[in-house]
């Protein structure tokens, strides 16, 4: 007699408590984790094979928001592809999980047998080494990882024949991309970045959202009155771009500025990764730097902002005890980034002590509410990398409508930088290397749940990757694939994870 689908469907905390009581009974559990997209025909030998492995099948299907395979991607929605697996005639039991943390469903749920497919072999060994490879007794425990024989056929590649997931440029600029580079080669750069001693200066600020619903427009003023509902509160600026480093590598250390009206250095500290060394400095006269956001809750839209700052030059005292504490810390460093908010901090003083002692030093100098149009790319000469994006490249060369190509050659002249890029929006990226030559590389997500901290993200990744001599074609697509995560994530609720780069531009490359 057939089981009915729904039967098999099951919370995760219900699923876990019926593998314990299985196993209990001496019954052998395998199983498979994935997207599960598009049951094909390999997926279905994967099943078959794994099925036979054990006693009871049970499979974890990805959430949406937790599926990193590029534009388009899940074509079909959780709920469907949840249902499509419990029709399937191995499966014993499926449910859906978060996979923020890669596998972190398959350790809890502890099955005597994980089942893989071998489409996700190379995968595996290059996204998660650590879990796979380096960490692999400690993640794992006594879980057996087996591997399921048959062809190899993989979902993304289907999809992308046969489903138009892609527009035309996309798709011609990745089967050119793919010609010059493999994946593994992407992959050993990223890697390689595991040992760079990186030093991070820049405006740290707490980024905190407060979600409302409107209630109706107020009887004695122009207004509509908000509800509150909820609030959440980030670690963003030189803050996010500390962590979104420290996912690619090991030592980084943090130079920043607090203020004493406002600390707020415990929550700061509590929400650094482990491996980001700190060194505050404070201003008497001013708060930390704290971005208050109002969004509507169901519409996912910003209200309105309001900022606690004090964005005056720092006292001469402080400026040169800045300057002295960096002109003897950043010679020790492999990479120096300086990410310039434009809020007081960072001085001609301050910059010279980084462009004089630093090895490779990258800049970003932001434009924002607070300071457009004084905040210019043109105060600087000489850094090694800068990234900006497109109005900040444009205000900074006083041309609205020229072609973005000749002011980014003409800016990267200006300021003499030897690598320039120029972050452009749905139009994606724009790179220029050391001999003049420029690359634009197209975007790789349309889904955007937040942009805040888009750009910031891309700054942190790219910057080891052009300090490692990465050629700049493939730097302008590793940021891209970044900024299709980074936007993806409500404001800088986290940092973007090397393995989920990874398993994007796999998925890209298939």
């Amino acid at each position: 007699m057939a089981v009915d689908p729904q039967e098999k469907i099951l919370t995760f905390e219900d699923l876990a408590a019926r593998v314990r009581e299985l196993k209990a009974e001496g019954r052998k559990v395998v199983l498979s984790h994935g997207v599960f997209d598009l049951i094909h025909p390999g997926i279905v030998q994967h099943l078959n094979t794994a099925r036979s492995m054990g006693d009871v099948m049970i499979v974890t299907v990805i959430k949406d928001k937790d599926v990193r395979r590029g534009p388009g991607r899940p074509v079909f929605p959780e709920t469907l592809r949840l249902n499509n697996v419990a029709s399937l005639a191995q499966v014993d039991y499926v449910c859906l999980v978060d996979d923020e943390r890669p596998f972190e469903c398959v350790r809890i749920l502890n099955p005597d047998v994980f089942a893989k497919g071998q489409a996700h072999q190379e995968r595996d060994q290059e996204v998660n080494r650590k879990i796979f490879e380096e960490e692999r007794d400690l993640f794992w425990g006594e879980i057996q990882i087996r591997e399921t024989d048959g062809f190899s056929m993989r979902s993304s590649h289907i999809l992308r024949n046969f489903f138009d997931l892609y527009p035309e440029d996309t798709k011609l600029f990745l089967k050119n991309f793919f010609k010059r580079y493999t994946f593994k080669e992407i992959a050993d750069y990223l890697h390689g970045m595991e040992n760079l001693r990186v030093c991070l200066i820049g405006d740290g600020i707490i980024d905190e959202y407060h979600y409302c619903e409107p209630m109706g427009k107020a009887g004695k003023a122009n207004l509509v009155v908000n509800r509150f509902l909820s609030h959440e509160v980030f670690a963003g600026g030189a803050f996010a771009i500390a962590n979104h480093v420290a996912g690619l590598c090991k030592e980084v250390h943090l130079v920043t500025l607090l203020g004493l009206d406002n600390p707020r250095a415990e929550f700061i500290r509590d929400n650094l990764k482990p491996n980001v060394t700190t060194r505050f400095f404070y201003r008497e006269d001013g708060p930390t730097i704290t971005k208050t956001r109002f969004v509507h809750q169901y519409l996912n839209q910003k209200l309105f902002e309001v900022n606690y700052i004090n964005d005056t030059k720092l006292s001469p005292s402080l400026d040169r005890e800045v300057a002295d504490y960096l002109k003897q810390q950043v010679q020790g460093y492999d990479l120096v980034l300086l990410s310039d908010f434009g809020h007081g901090f960072v001085s001609e003083t301050i910059y010279k002590a980084l462009v004089d002692n630093s090895k490779v030093l990258a800049v970003n100098t932001q434009t924002n509410a607070a300071n457009s149009g004084y905040n210019l790319i043109t105060k600087y000469a000489r850094p090694h990398y800068v990234c900006l994006d497109e109005p900040e490249v444009r205000l900074a060369a006083q041309d609205k409508h020229g072609a973005i190509d000749e002011i980014a050659l003409t800016i990267k002249e200006q300021i003499q930088a030897n690598h320039l890029v120029v972050t452009l929006g749905k139009r994606g990226s724009l790179g220029v290397n050391g001999k003049q030559q420029v690359f634009r590389t197209p975007i790789f997500s349309t889904n955007v749940v937040d942009t805040i901290g888009a750009g910031d993200a891309y700054f942190a990744y790219t910057a080891p990757c052009v300090a490692q001599s990465m050629p700049m074609d493939m730097v302008t697509f590793v940021g891209n694939a970044v900024g299709a995560l980074a936007v993806q994530i409500m404001g800088n609720k986290r940092s973007v994870e090397k393995n989920e780069v990874l398993e994007l531009i796999h998925s890209l490359a298939k």
